[in-house]
């Protein structure tokens, strides 16, 4: 089969497409055909090794993807060859064997069904951007219906995610961008109020959208440029949620001392199998019932995956990027 296949740590010069050996599942295992494989920051970060976890080399990236079972494990129930799935969940990217493939072996755990209504490439969309952006909004800071929540950077994927899934859970919503189309695209997605991070007053407008009371949550996807930022929006008891960073950052403490306020963290890493559950159940019926639709700013072949990853971490994305195989 051919996949992407890393021999070295690096940039995006050493995703390769290679032939490989087609794998075979064990007795516990899964074979799926992959027809859309996500692609996420955190895939950069895990092949250029600065990531905390590194899988041995040579590996294949990706965690996320959507295709067709094609081969069922002896001892495993409930999943049949021809279901169609998406992937989610811990184990493709750090075992080396990842979904940047035309197939790939899965645990029972890690797969999804598949909802009539979406594409193969939104449902490869739902893996780390919806199952990050829950976990921020309600394993994380128990966002409640009737709260304020900021996105702020709202047009990316997990941007895009929180802000469905605030909407849907009767949140008002602030969202963040950087252009017109990407604020015409985060209001399309449900936010109430949308504001353009790069224009001097933007905090500003945040404040007088809320009354000058604040807000009561932040989803920040650059804390190493907002978070300062976002304490002095912050309601009283207020919660801010760090889902991206690239650095170090000042920040004055007295802001959430004040606020009886919170700072805290979620990485995808650290979702318990119990939590995925939970997780993409909800995420499912979303989908079913049409409040969910991932947004996808690109479908790219598979042999440009150096291109995808220089892509996902330029500023300004509107959705999600996905490979095709």
């Amino acid at each position: 089969m051919h996949a992407i296949l890393v021999r070295e740590f690096g940039g995006p010069d050493v995703l390769r497409l290679e032939n490989v050996p087609d794998p075979r599942p064990g007795p516990a295992d899964v074979l799926v055909r992959i027809r859309a494989a996500g692609v996420n920051p955190v895939d950069v970060y895990v092949v250029t090794g600065t990531y905390a976890r590194k899988p041995p080399l040579p590996f294949i990236p990706g965690s996320d993807g959507a295709g067709e079972v094609e081969e069922v494990g002896a001892e495993v129930k409930g999943v049949a060859p021809g279901d169609r799935v998406y992937i989610a969940g811990h184990g493709s990217t750090l075992s080396g064997a990842g979904t940047y493939a035309e197939r790939v072996v899965c645990t029972p755990a890690q797969l999804h069904r598949l909802p009539a209504r979406a594409t193969f490439a939104q449902r490869a969309a739902l893996g780390v951007p919806y199952t990050t952006a829950y976990r921020a909004l309600f394993h994380r800071a128990a966002a409640r219906p009737g709260e304020t929540v900021l996105v702020h950077g709202a047009t990316g994927g997990v941007g895009i995610a929180a802000v469905q899934l605030a909407h849907a859970h009767g949140l008002r919503v602030i969202g963040t961008g950087g252009t017109d189309r990407g604020l015409d695209l985060v209001r399309a997605q449900g936010a109430d109020v949308v504001a353009n991070h790069h224009t001097p007053n933007y905090l500003d407008e945040i404040k007088q959208a809320t009354h000058g009371r604040g807000v009561d949550v932040v989803i920040e996807m650059a804390a190493h440029i907002n978070l300062d930022k976002d304490l002095s929006l912050l309601a009283p008891r207020g919660r801010v949620v760090v889902v991206g960073n690239r650095g170090r950052v000042e920040i004055d403490p007295r802001q959430v001392m004040g606020r009886d306020g919170a700072i805290l963290g979620v990485t995808y890493f650290n979702v318990s199998e119990a939590d995925f559950a939970s997780i993409h159940a909800a995420l499912v019926a979303g989908l079913d019932n049409g409040t969910l639709a991932p947004v996808i700013a690109q479908e790219i072949p598979l042999a440009d995956a150096g291109r995808a990853h220089t892509a996902v971490m330029e500023s300004g994305a509107l959705g999600k990027l996905v490979l095709i195989p």
